[in-house]
């Protein structure tokens, strides 16, 4: 996720200082990453080097001033060409697991026992998220679906290879 394009969306809004920049990023997207205070300011340090925001103030208070941030039409431009831009595909031809399959065959390993090991591994994933979305806002449960789908293709794959493992320890061995 883009944390400066996200901070830009936010403060179409309206103005607003660091902290509530923070706050509301981590209310709306950070529940498993809240941002750290630091990247929230070198961030919005950036966005107003390459004019993307403008100061729009400072407070006095107890601490340290706080200074507001406000979004630019550059700003505004930025954010519309990042959203009519597709994010691209996630496509897994060579991902970990499928090597760990095919290393365990060459080395006479139990490569079904990688597939049951991950399969439980995907299915307490799946349990976690399934409760999650049980006391979550919409947000979450948009999210925590996101999520349970990939896990249901990679449990799809992990069935289909255990079909066919007899097959593709012979193909490896060859």
């Amino acid at each position: 996720m883009s944390v400066g394009h996200t901070l830009l969306g936010l403060l179409e809004s309206g103005p607003r200082h660091g902290y509530d920049l923070k706050r509301d990023y981590d209310a709306k997207f950070g529940h498993d990453r809240p941002l750290h205070y630091g990247q929230v300011y070198s961030t919005l340090a950036r966005l107003l080097r390459n004019g993307l925001v403008s100061e729009r103030g400072t407070e006095a208070g107890g601490g340290p001033e706080r200074k507001s941030y406000a979004i630019t039409d550059a700003g505004v431009s930025d954010v519309e060409q990042w959203l009519a831009t597709p994010e691209k595909p996630e496509i897994y031809l060579q991902n970990t697991l499928y090597t760990k399959v095919v290393l365990a065959l060459l080395s006479g390993r139990s490569a079904q026992q990688v597939l049951d090991t991950q399969r439980s591994a995907h299915l307490a994933a799946m349990r976690t998220l399934t409760a999650r979305k049980a006391g979550g806002d919409l947000a979450d449960v948009l999210i925590c679906d996101h999520a349970l789908f990939h896990l249901e293709a990679d449990l799809r794959w992990l069935e289909l290879t255990a079909a066919r493992i007899d097959e593709l320890a012979e193909r490896v061995r060859s």
